[in-house]
């Protein structure tokens, strides 16, 4: 089953967000490599600056998805302000279904 993860940044903490980008980028390759993640990047303010993140992963289960996405080092770093974890069912332009 498929997992969204939407992060809002809590205000301010964009320099965190720089400084923890590798080890982020380090932990998405990780789940990619494992086919894990199936699409991630993240939102953009006014001012094209980088504010939250949305993550979608195949995971067993909604507990398992969070367990995740606690291990992401964004979520580490205690960069955003708020999160959502839901099912998400992909319906168009999946490449499963091309």
């Amino acid at each position: 089953m498929l997992f969204a993860f939407v992060g809002k940044d809590k205000p301010g903490h964009l320099q965190v967000r720089i400084d923890t980008r590798p080890p982020h980028v380090e932990f998405l390759n990780d789940l990619n490599a494992k086919g894990t993640l199936k699409f991630a990047g993240p939102f953009l303010g006014e001012d094209g600056k980088p504010n939250g993140s949305l993550v979608v992963i195949e995971a067993d289960s909604i507990d398992a998805a969070r367990e995740i996405f606690a291990g992401d080092p964004y979520a580490k770093a205690g960069i955003f302000a708020q999160t959502e974890v839901t099912a998400w069912n992909w319906v168009f332009n999946n490449p499963a279904s091309a």
